[in-house]
């Protein structure tokens, strides 16, 4: 897959480990807008999440955009678009350097919708599935960049706004 950006705090000189993780994420456009989880501080995120055992990428996309969104993925349209590697001392084992790998898949969706499916920090950010355009996401989320995954999407979000990353048809 293609690397579209690499962020590297190199914060993590002096780790004896190494936590890799993959999460895999779903970019969806309808009417010129981004399918997002918003929460109550309106921070938008691009939905997806880290692979289950034995889950394959396209198991993981469409787990997680239906957990996150409510919306069903539609196989046949998932598309890969590219990957961005952030490196890190781990937050949580500051004995290890964190290397994240977010896989972005293109998809499309059906018009049903299930009910949410969010995990106990999500409910507690009151994630909600909105509708924003590429410009609406930037420009709120470049006002609040504190987390990794905020600079994260908000740089996939700026990559799609200047043309660098072509999406299907």
């Amino acid at each position: 897959m293609k690397i579209l950006a690499t962020f590297d705090a190199r914060d993590y000189e002096g780790t004896t480990g190494i936590y890799e993780k993959y999460s895999i994420r779903a970019i969806i456009v309808r009417d010129g807008r981004l399918a997002m989880q918003c929460s109550r501080e309106g921070e938008y995120k691009i939905p997806g999440g880290g692979q289950e055992p034995g889950e394959n990428y396209e198991q993981t996309l469409i787990r997680e955009v239906k957990e996150e969104t409510g919306l069903y993925v539609r196989p046949e349209s998932i598309c890969e678009l590219g990957e961005i590697i952030e490196l890190h001392r781990d937050i949580f084992e500051p004995d290890k350097k964190f290397i994240c790998h977010s896989l972005f898949f293109y998809c499309d969706v059906l018009d049903e919708q299930a009910p949410l499916s969010l995990t106990p920090s999500e409910i507690a950010k009151g994630y909600q599935l909105k509708w924003a355009t590429p410009e609406e996401v930037y420009h709120r989320n470049i006002l609040i960049e504190k987390d990794s995954w905020i600079i994260r999407d908000t740089a996939f979000v700026k990559m799609l706004m200047d043309g660098k990353i072509c999406l299907p048809g």
